[in-house]
């Protein structure tokens, strides 16, 4: 396997993104992160440090163990569906750093994924039967080859999804974006906690949401948001605090007469997102004592109806650096598991037919996908 582990100091002498980037985070009074967990030097910056602290959360008996919960409801190990979404992290570097990132994404993160990476994920999605690419990050669109990835998938005629935080649409190098992405219709999704200024600010740090409200306007004004099928605009709402996400669909009518009247804004769907507890957001839950009370919420809430749904089953996950997962997730964890019983765990050497007959690796973050109305990247499982 060919090593293509690389940052953006490897493929930039001097980063042209990286100059202008700003930084923003998540408290209840404002204040910004300082910087990444890998950054600060933070014990949690440690996957295997995030999953010892889950597992040390006092639980009932049992009740903590997510395959012993499946089998309790009837719900058989996790298995693989047909493949349908290839997803692609298209790296760490980001011009934001909120504190509910489950990426532990930022400025001051440069990896990326690079071109050999990607002409690797290409050949292995011409093997599967994947109608879906998604692209995510960090900033997706701080990736050097964005749009030639972007090319590539929209060539093979693939649905292409581009999850933006919004603001990245603001730097200098991205004025053409909105447009550009239009002509190819990319579904954007885009990350805004609330149709409200005090609670976007309050999770993604002060001035974020005047920014993200004039990024939709420009993706209005190139036809997004006004219910053509292939220029969708989602929005993605995370709660804050620790709390599980509300209605889907009466948060989208409650969203969408809020923007309009508002802001003049228009969208065409609205996704909501359980807080996954890892992470810059486990560190928040452990700081301000909420981690018991939220694993126990996420426990008691467990829904089985959301188990067919679970994007574990129809996504293939990859990193930055090309190693496979089950889910995005798991990636962010290093449990690695794609493909790893007996054959890859690296997209160079992609082998389509054991993706199928692997296992889905699980531990106690599982309970934020099935909890409530379940949660994944193509937001509530049980509406």
């Amino acid at each position: 396997m060919t090593d293509s582990r690389t940052t953006l100091t490897n493929l930039h002498p001097t980063p042209p993104a990286a100059k202008s980037l700003e930084t923003s985070g998540f408290s209840q009074t404002g204040t910004p992160a300082p910087s990444s967990l890998l950054n600060r030097r933070s014990p949690l910056a440690d996957p295997q440090a995030q999953l010892a602290l889950l597992e040390q959360v006092p639980l009932a008996a049992d009740s903590g163990d997510f395959d012993a919960t499946l089998a309790a409801h009837g719900c058989a190990t996790l298995t693989p569906q047909s493949l349908e979404i290839f997803q692609m992290n298209l790296g760490k570097l980001c011009n934001m750093t909120c504190r509910h990132c489950h990426v532990d994404a930022g400025p001051d993160r440069r990896e990326v994924m690079t071109r050999n990476t990607v002409d690797a994920c290409l050949r292995a999605l011409d093997q599967t039967t994947a109608h879906t690419v998604d692209l995510t990050g960090g900033a997706p669109e701080l990736n050097p080859h964005f749009r030639y990835v972007v090319e590539e998938c929209t060539k093979r005629g693939k649905h292409v999804i581009d999850r933006c935080n919004l603001t990245v649409l603001l730097l200098p190098t991205m004025d053409d974006l909105p447009h550009w992405l239009a002509e190819r219709n990319v579904e954007i999704v885009c990350s805004l906690p609330h149709y409200r200024r005090r609670n976007t600010d309050a999770q993604r740090g002060d001035g974020t949401f005047e920014k993200s409200i004039e990024a939709l306007r420009r993706l209005n004004a190139v036809g997004y948001g006004d219910g053509h099928p292939q220029r969708r605009l989602t929005l993605v709402s995370n709660p804050v605090g620790a709390f599980l996400a509300s209605s889907q669909s009466k948060l989208e009518t409650e969203w969408k007469a809020g923007l309009a009247n508002n802001y003049g804004i228009r969208f065409d769907r609205l996704i909501t997102l359980n807080n996954m507890p890892i992470s810059r957001y486990l560190e928040w839950l452990q700081e301000s004592g909420n981690l018991n009370r939220y694993m126990e919420l996420l426990v008691n809430a467990f829904n089985p109806a959301t188990i067919s749904g679970l994007m574990c089953r129809n996504t293939l996950s990859i990193s930055w650096d090309g190693r496979l997962y089950d889910c995005d997730f798991n990636q962010m964890l290093d449990m690695e598991g794609a493909l790893s019983d007996g054959g890859s765990t690296h997209i160079q050497d992609f082998e389509p037919t054991s993706l199928s007959a692997r296992q889905i690796r699980t531990a106690r973050h599982c309970f934020g996908c099935t909890a409530g109305a379940g949660s994944s990247c193509g937001g509530a499982l049980d509406t």
